[in-house]
Parts: C-alpha cells; structure tokens; sequence
C-alpha cells in the first residue's frame, strides 16, 4: 500500500528525520480525516523539520492547521509527544491532547520533574554495578533529549476499546504497555491498519526500557515481560499494514514478531551461558551483551540487559541477590 493509497482512506503520514539512529528510520506522525476535522496520532519533535512535514501533510489533505482538533499520543516519549504544545501554539487554539493514563504523567506539564528524577536514576544505576561516573553521565544524556520538544499543559485520558471514528475509518483503541507503560495503538478491524507507535518496528525492536517509581523502586513494571505479552495479542490480530512510530510502513506484521521473538530468546540464551560462569552485576551483562555501547546508548544497554533478567525471574531461571557491590544474578 502506498502513501497514496493511504490518502485514499485519509491518512496522511509525517516522515520526520530525526538523530535517533537506533530507531531505524524517521520518527513518524500521522494526520487523520474526521468527519469534521483532523485528529494528529502522535505529533513528533518540536524542530523545523518535524514544523515543515505537519504543514507538508495538511496541505496534502487540502485543509488548514487550525483543522486539528485533537491530538492522540502513542507513548509518553518526547520524540511521541514533543511537537504537540507547538502544533496548538501555530494553529492558534488550545487542541486537546489525549495519552493514556499510564503515560499522562510523561507527557503533562504537571507530570513528574525530571530533574529531581536524575538522582533517583543515577542512584539505581549504581545499585546495578553502574560506576557512578558513568551513571550520572548516562542519566545526563536523557535529560538532553527533552530539549526536542514541550511537556502539555493539559493532557486528557484515553483507554482501551474506545474507537475514533474516522472518516473512513474506526480506530479502536489497543493498550499494548511494554515499551511504556501507557503505549496505545489505533487499529481498524475492516482494513487492517494498525497506527503502532512503537509497539513493533521493522527493523529494529523497541527498547524495553527501566522505569522506576516516583520514589525511585524498581519492579513495578516489568517492560519486556509486558512487551512480549502485548506482542503475542497484536501477533493474533488481523493486521494488513503496520504503521509505524519510526520508518516506513510494512506488512507480513507476523514473521518480523517471529523474528523478534527468536532474538529475544537468543539473547537470554547468552545471559545464561554468562551466568552459568558466575554471578554478574546488571552493568557487567550490559557490557558482555554490547560491547561497543558508548556513553550515549548505556542507559538503553543496561535497561535491555535487566529486561531480560527480569524475564528469566519470572521463569525462575535466574535469581538476584543484593549487596554492597551491587545487584547480582545468578543461575536458579
């Protein structure tokens, strides 16, 4: 299907280039014919690429920016949510802007401060064996990405099994948590189409990333367990095009799960053949699984290394013990 036959069923994609080179491709949004109006599912970054390919998409669609009358965010990520304060600023009116209760607190001006979470991060990092030089510097490269966009003054709540009805469609409203908590998808049973976010992605799988709570505890959300989990539901559905948060769109949705999956399982394979040699701290299989991680991508190497850990708990394969040097996991 191309993006003319997506126009066809009024949907208008944005392709934004973004620097995120473990994305696999452009960061994407997708602009949606109402009855009345336009309805913007994810609205990117706040830069003048992300500017030029909203304005690209409206004239495309033959309407106006003032035509966007809601917003509805995949994901609580700033490369998701980071254009929305500014598409409501340029069109000169407040739109309302929708995520799922599980995120709000990501993408709401209100929301949790992430200076004040810094410390929190850095300090978990360190119970994983994170030296705490290393740690604070890879807290610190989080907080530059925020700079790509706004938090909302205002965020709305939207939930599963509630449907948008397009103009030539009806959206319902999937809740698939793993890479967040709160990743929602809109899939339209008749065509097919699921608008993902970074629910599955062709060339790259999402990362599976830790999230603490707000007095800084671990384990309340276990991201690749729920992943896998939301994973197996979308396997089921009936999907004739993925539309995806990052790169272009794609079909045969259930032979790039398989082969998702197949990594997902080759990977905890080798953490336990590293166990098998001795107990590790969460940084020391970081490290064993991605050698050549630099400081910009080792907070997404030690958070991969825990997501798999913490799926080989939930299958009693491995065990952690804490103590003064930190984390460590063992065989059962």
């Amino acid at each position: 299907m191309t993006d003319r036959d997506l126009q066809d069923l009024g949907i208008y994609p944005l392709y934004v280039p973004m620097p995120f080179f473990g994305a696999g491709g452009s960061t994407n949004a997708y602009l949606i014919e109402l009855e009345q109006g336009l309805l913007l599912f994810d609205a990117v970054v706040a830069t003048p690429p992300a500017e030029a390919a909203l304005a690209d998409a409206v004239s495309r669609a033959g309407r106006r920016l003032a035509d966007i009358g809601r917003i509805v965010l995949s994901h609580g990520h700033v490369d998701h949510y980071g254009g929305a304060r500014g598409v409501a600023e340029r069109a000169g009116q407040s739109i309302p802007v929708f995520a799922h209760p599980d995120d709000v607190a990501k993408v709401a001006e209100s929301g949790w401060p992430w200076k004040q979470r810094k410390v929190q991060y850095v300090s978990y990092l360190a119970r994983l064996g994170v030296p705490q030089e290393l740690a604070t510097a890879a807290v610190d490269r989080i907080g530059l990405t925020f700079s790509l966009g706004k938090r909302v003054p205002r965020v709305q709540t939207i939930d599963a099994g509630e449907v948008i009805r397009a103009k030539h469609l009806e959206l319902e409203v999937l809740h698939l948590p793993g890479h967040t908590p709160g990743c929602i998808a809109l899939h339209d049973r008749r065509s097919g189409l699921f608008l993902g976010g970074d629910q599955l992605l062709e060339k790259v799988s999402p990362n599976p990333l830790i999230e603490l709570t707000l007095d800084g505890a671990d384990g309340h959300f276990k991201p690749l367990v729920a992943h896998l989990r939301s994973t197996e539901r979308m396997r089921a559905l009936g999907v004739s095009l993925v539309l995806p948060g990052h790169g272009r769109p794609f079909a045969n949705h259930r032979d790039i799960i398989d082969c998702q999956m197949h990594l997902h399982r080759e990977r905890q394979e080798r953490i336990c053949q590293h166990l098998a040699d001795q107990p590790l701290t969460g940084f020391e299989l970081s490290q064993l699984l991605f050698p050549k991680a630099e400081v910009d991508d080792l907070f997404l190497a030690v958070s991969e290394a825990i997501a798999h850990l913490e799926v080989l708990e939930d299958a009693s394969t491995v065990r952690r013990q804490f103590g003064e040097a930190g984390t460590r996991f063992f065989l059962s």
